[in-house]
């Protein structure tokens, strides 16, 4: 580790950084002691990069300074790590301070809880237990974030415990964060057993609750309890809303909406990212362009996310062309809004515009002599924007819509050979459509027969409505259901063979045959997958795509 962090010394050092004149710490008296520390903490007040964090960091390797029990020193030296480092070079710093205090082993747990692999929080909690850590109030709001981010009650319990143990169970934040942690491991009753028993509660508290029971889709008693809330913020508001959304009521969701503002609140860009949202999957244009305006009078300069959300709701509401004018005037593009457009397009507009827009994003990221080298290169390297699995959807869908066979083999198979996008079931699915469509069934049905198990998406996936809506997209459902019945006359123990059936008939709002077909199911001994109530399948028709 020293010898990186020497290196990165060398390459980018300033004479700031080595204008002190001591090689070792131990040589220093008092004051030269005090003056090295004020210059080294107001050297880390001034970090602004990566690049200048690797030369303090050599520095105080250097100079011995990690070696010092010096807990403000080791601590804002972490907190800079947790900024511009992932956790395992945090980690792997954090071995190199001999006397670590309770802020510095607090931050490292923050960032694990807050990393790819939360569950490492509980790990290096307890091993910094083992080496005598005593843990405070500030320790656990983290650590129990960190175990509602891996889903696994039984590490909440055991953090629980441990709050218990060390007699700061009793602390508002702590309890907040137990109650957040029962609600997103699934454990409503036990997150509403802790909020009832909490003798002092703030909005923190009651937004935890609400957001439990809408996790669980208790709509109702989430409801209940935000009208119950003795004070409100814009966190409390934005969660129910978006609670309303995710159980595909756009309607409710715009309506506690125009209740917030009609209050004189102003939202944030959450807010007006829910709204719009809200009102692209009800199909809501007038709604959508009341907010677009208000967004103007504020600034004209949207950023990413809005005008994202903004092209995605003029798209799904059929104006493609507005959509086009906010998307020609964005002076930064990532991929979210190129496919945004190209869906845009070739689900709602004009299947032509969206391939046409879909060859300007090839061109406009690789060069012809470039081509080959695609596949070897990192994927969101650079300042290039590439395709991915989302734009090929589009794609496909454009050509289904169009009946171009030739085009649509090509862009498929440019997926993998050229863009190392490998296939979903929603591609097979395209291809499948359009086959069917122009008469090649019998490769229609190879197509999804041939189709890798672990491409299969979940019924829980959105893009499962938005493909249930397409195959409506000539009104022939009696087409889906053909091919359904041909991939169970040939494996009749499929199980997924008889989903796709139920989930066709569920899109014509067949009811009486999705209850059949369940039935054979039942008959055959197949089990039921979360997903497949006929209460759950009218939900997610509810959220489909209006043909």
């Amino acid at each position: 580790m020293t010898r990186i962090c020497i290196r990165h010394l060398v390459r980018f050092k300033t004479p700031y950084l080595f204008a002190s004149p001591f090689s070792s710490h131990s040589d220093l008296n008092y004051e030269q002691s005090l003056s090295v520390y004020n210059k080294i903490l107001n050297i880390l007040d001034s970090c602004q990069s990566l690049a200048h964090l690797f030369q303090i960091q050599a520095h105080v390797i250097i100079t011995g300074l990690l070696q010092v029990q010096n807990p403000s020193f080791s601590c804002r030296l972490l907190k800079l790590c947790t900024h511009y480092c992932d956790i395992n070079y945090t980690a792997m710093l954090f071995r190199c301070i001999d006397f670590p205090d309770t802020v510095t082993v607090n931050n490292v747990i923050k960032s694990y809880a807050y990393s790819s692999v939360p569950h490492n929080a509980v790990v290096f909690y307890f091993e910094r237990v083992k080496y005598g850590f005593v843990p405070n109030s500030f320790t656990f709001p983290p650590l129990l974030s960190g175990c509602a981010n891996t889903g696994r009650v039984y590490l909440g319990q055991k953090c629980h415990g441990q709050s218990v143990k060390y007699g700061v169970n009793w602390v508002l934040p702590v309890q907040n964060s137990l109650v957040h942690c029962y609600a997103c491991c699934g454990f409503i009753s036990l997150a509403r057993k802790m909020f009832d028993e909490m003798t002092e509660r703030d909005v923190v508290s009651w937004n935890s609750i609400v957001n439990g029971y809408l996790k669980v889709g208790e709509l109702v008693v989430a409801r209940q309890l935000f009208d119950e809330m003795p004070e409100r913020n814009l966190v409390g508001w934005n969660v129910m809303m978006t609670g309303y959304l995710d159980s595909n009521n756009p309607g409710k969701c715009l309506k506690l909406f125009r209740e917030m503002t009609h209050r004189g609140l102003n939202g944030n860009d959450a807010t007006i990212v829910i709204a719009l949202t809200a009102c692209a999957r009800s199909v809501r244009m007038k709604e959508g362009k009341s907010v677009h305006g208000s967004l103007f009078k504020v600034s004209k300069d949207l950023n990413l996310i809005i005008s994202t959300t903004l092209i995605h709701m003029y798209g799904r509401c059929g104006r493609a062309e507005i959509a086009r004018l906010i998307f020609d005037r964005m002076s930064v593009k990532n991929i979210v809004c190129w496919n945004a457009m190209i869906l845009g397009y070739c689900i709602h507009g004009n299947p032509k515009d969206g391939l046409n827009l879909y060859a300007d994003l090839v061109s406009s990221s690789l060069k012809d002599t470039e081509i080959n080298r695609v596949k070897n290169m990192k994927r969101g390297e650079g300042d290039r924007v590439l395709p991915d699995e989302i734009t090929f959807v589009g794609v496909l869908c454009a050509c289904a819509r169009e009946g171009l066979v030739a085009e649509a083999r090509k862009y498929f198979h440019h997926m993998s050979d050229l863009f190392g996008v490998k296939p979903n079931f929603a591609h097979y699915w395209c291809m499948a459509n359009l086959l069917a469509h122009v008469g090649l069934m019998q490769e229609a049905v190879k197509i999804l027969k041939n189709i890798p198990i672990e491409s299969n998406l979940p019924l829980s996936s959105s893009l499962w409505s938005e493909l249930l809506g397409l195959a409506r997209f000539r009104g022939d459902v009696v087409l889906g259901e053909q091919i359904a019945n041909k991939l169970i006359q040939q494996d009749p123990e499929i199980f997924w063979y008889y989903l796709l059936l139920v989930n066709i008939y569920a899109a014509a709002g067949c009811w009486d045959e999705v209850a059949q077909t369940k039935e054979r199911m039942k008959k055959r001994g197949m089990e039921r997958v979360p997903g497949c109530s006929l209460k759950e399948l009218k939900e997610l028709v509810h959220n489909m795509i209006a043909t």
